[in-house]
Parts: structure tokens; sequence; C-alpha cells
């Protein structure tokens, strides 16, 4: 049998190919093997005709299945489709699994079965009952997995077995797909952020462009633009009307910050404090896309996704859903760093104004509270989470610890909206009342020009 129509997958040379398939004897057929040895023997020693025949007849029956199953060539090709391939935790995706008879001769008995690590649940297995010349069939199983991840799907495999079940022969497909599970996303209520117009209005600043002549640049003339503004020189060297950009908008920016640190964490699971960070960090990236926000995913190490702009990945585009999943993907493997502290990523952030900066952060020692106060002097406006380790591990209903507290005024003293996050809470509850906290505070102070906030 050929697996996946690849003459190669299943070429073996003479002697190696026959011993693969008397290694495939199954119980009934090694009985039959056994007891047709066990019969031969006796008939010899006690000069029984008729029971050497019977012997012979048992002991070749599974030998001539063993036999006929190796010559048989069957051509089949598979696929796997995964719908979805990107599926949050907790949730269920559907694999559909697709076998071709591609031979001329209908197969025999054909038992099919997939490889899924264990957390997705038991491995799937499927009888399929002689498919034709030509034919297909079409099968498909659940996966179910609480913790994200990126898993291995495959390779799929095809168990061959005779009519008697006497022998059994296993060809294994060569490809593979990966199935990804992101954090949660929960869908959040808007808030009013600063520079909602997608750019434009009073909400948003605006870079001027440069006003010298070589370094103008035009752009097509639309209707209703200001003729005073069609630059002729363009106008002459492109053959169409021209005009200067003269300003352009610049998109709000908002950075979004997940401290890794193993010993900012305890615990572990869907339920601990560390995913629960995760799954809002998530809901957060992917709430500032869909609100027309430049988004950036920082961690404490000071890395941020691959592929990722300056200005982090542009929102309200149609590149806004690959930015969502390439986000979601990284967030997918994301574990705890080796990191003690958050100086790199204040290196990365003092590198220029963040706009809005959203935090979730683990346990700060007094010395990585005023490293992330310092933050907040390089963003617009800037909200922390604060998740105590502590206070977690004591479950729903616990009191939260001292030191969580003091970490949290801290913060605010520093300008930042910081709260708390009692074990159990939920994220979109939190970001309502990291505005109605902003709102009773008043204006932040002033910490140079911004390019969006929350106001």
């Amino acid at each position: 049998m050929t697996a996946g129509g690849s003459p190669s997958a299943a070429t073996e040379d003479e002697k190696g190919g026959l011993r693969t398939a008397l290694a495939g004897l199954t119980t009934r057929g090694r009985s039959f093997l056994s007891a047709g040895i066990a019969a031969a023997v006796c008939a010899y020693v006690l000069g029984q005709s008729d029971l050497l025949r019977v012997g012979l007849l048992l002991a070749v029956l599974p030998l001539v299945c063993a036999l006929v199953l190796f010559r048989t060539r069957y051509r089949v090709a598979g696929s796997r489709r995964l719908s979805p391939a990107r599926v949050p935790a907790g949730s269920e995706a559907r694999v559909h699994l697709r076998m071709d008879n591609v031979s001329r001769l209908p197969t025999g008995l054909l038992m099919l079965q997939d490889r899924v690590p264990y957390v997705l649940g038991p491995r799937p297995r499927f009888v399929l009952d002689r498919v034709e010349a030509g034919g297909r069939r079409e099968v498909s199983y659940r996966v179910r997995s609480d913790l994200r991840g990126r898993y291995p799907l495959g390779p799929l495999q095809l168990r061959l077995t005779d009519p008697f079940g006497m022998c059994e022969l296993t060809r294994s497909f060569s490809t593979y797909d990966t199935l990804t599970v992101i954090p949660r996303v929960e869908a959040l209520p808007p808030v009013r952020l600063t520079g909602e117009a997608k750019g434009y209005g009073d909400g948003r600043n605006r870079s001027l462009a440069l006003a010298g002549e070589d370094d103008v640049i035009p752009r097509g003339y639309r209707h209703g633009d200001d003729l005073r503004r069609v630059h002729w020189r363009s106008t002459a060297r492109y053959g169409e009307l021209m005009v200067r950009r003269e300003e352009q908008p610049q998109r709000a920016r908002c950075t979004v910050l997940l401290d890794t640190r193993g010993v900012g964490f305890r615990g572990a699971g869907p339920d601990s404090a560390f995913e629960w960070a995760v799954s809002g960090t998530a809901s957060a990236l992917v709430h500032m896309l869909e609100r027309g926000f430049s988004v950036r995913l920082l961690t404490d190490t000071g890395t941020s996704v691959p592929g990722e702009g300056s200005d982090g990945f542009a929102g309200a585009s149609q590149e806004s859903a690959d930015a969502a999943g390439l986000m979601m993907d990284t967030l997918a493997v994301i574990d705890h760093s080796e990191s003690t502290g958050l100086s790199r990523a204040y290196d990365v952030l003092r590198g220029g104004n963040e706009g809005l900066l959203v935090a979730f952060l683990g346990d700060l020692d007094e010395e990585q509270a005023t490293v992330v106060a310092k933050m907040r002097q390089r963003s617009g406006s800037a909200v922390a989470f604060v998740l105590d380790s502590e206070g977690w591990a004591r479950g729903a209903g616990g009191e939260p610890s001292g030191a969580g507290d003091a970490r949290v005024r801290m913060l605010r003293e520093a300008g930042w909206t910081a709260l708390l996050v009692p074990p159990g809470a939920g994220f979109g509850d939190l970001w309502r009342q990291a505005d109605h906290a902003r709102a009773s505070a008043g204006p932040a102070p002033a910490t140079g020009t911004t390019t969006g906030g929350w106001g």
C-alpha cells in the first residue's frame, strides 16, 4: 500500500517487507501459526497424516494472509483540514480527514488513526469499509484544550487488515498540521479614548511634512482638494494633477506590556494569575486594534512580536486581522521568562513617546515598582493591572496582600491608573473600573506631547 500517493512511502526490499508482514501478525494469526506447528509436530511423532494436513492448514493460513496483504498495492491519498486552525483556549476545533483511493483497485478494510497530543483528547480512530476505485471517504473529529499552545496533529496512519483478521500492516503519511490554541479574548466595553477618529479630528496630533521643494511628497489630485496645494513641478513630471501633502495624520499609539517574570507569578494552569494576565493582554490588543490604534506588544525582556514595525501594528486596516493573528500566535506560546526585573522594558519605552500604555504586572518589589513608576513619564496615559500572586493563591474571596495594595498606591502616586486584580475577576469589569478611576482622578499631569491615551 502506498500512503499519501507517494510510491516511495511504502517501498521496501523484499526481505525486509516480508519480515514486516510477519511482524504484523495479530494474536489470532500467531495462535493459528503456533497451533499449526504444534499439530504438525504431533502428527509427525504419532504418524497421523490427517492431523498433519490440519496442522499445515492452520500454519499456512496466516502466512498466506500476510503474503497477500504485503503484495496488495493500494495508492491512497490523505488530507487534513482544521476548522479553525487558530482557536481560543476552552473552545473546540474540528479536524476533517479525507481519504482518496487513487488506485484502480478497491481497498479492503482500513482503520484510520490520527496522532494528537494527549491534552487535545483521545486518539481518534475510524474504520473505513472498502473504498472503491477512485472513491473517497471523509470523517471528522473534535479537539479541545484548556491550555494555550501550538499542538502538532499527525502524521496520519492507516492500518490495513485481511478479511480473517490474521495480519495488520500500518502505513504512515509524512505530513502533519499544527493547531494553535490562543488565549481567551474577552470583548471589552467601549471607553473614551483620546483620538478615536482614526487619524483625523481634534483628538489626533498631526505631523507636518517638510516644506522644502526637494522634500515635498506629492499625491494625486482628489475631488475637493484646495487648488492652492497643487504642486506644478510634480504635475509636469507625472503628467497628471498632483497636490502637496502638507500634513499627515499620525495614528494614536498603544503599547501593551506583559510581565512574564517567573518570580512575579505563582501557580500554573488555566486559572492561574499568569494565564489571566496573558488573556487580558490578548483582549486589550484586539480591542485597541479594533479602535484604530497602532498597537505594540512588549514583554519584560524587551522583546516584541516578530515582524512588528517601530510603531507597532496598525489597526483599522486590511492588515489588522493578520496583525492580531501574529500577536495571538506569540501569546499562544509565551511562557515565564528568567528575567528578574523590568529594566529592559523600561529601556525600550524610554526611547520615545508611547501614547497609551497598558501594563499587566505580577508581584512587584519596591525596586521594580519604582521602575514601573518611571514608565509613566514616557506615555500619554498609563493603566496598570497588578496581579497579587499571594491573593490568587488563596483563591476567590481571598483577601489581597498588603504588599499588593502598597504597590498600587505607589503607581497611582506616579500618575498611573492602577488596579489590583482580585482572583477570578472579569477583565471587562476591570476595564470599565479603570475608566471610572481615571475620570474620578482628573486629568493626568502633562508629560509632553501625546499621541493617544486614556482620556
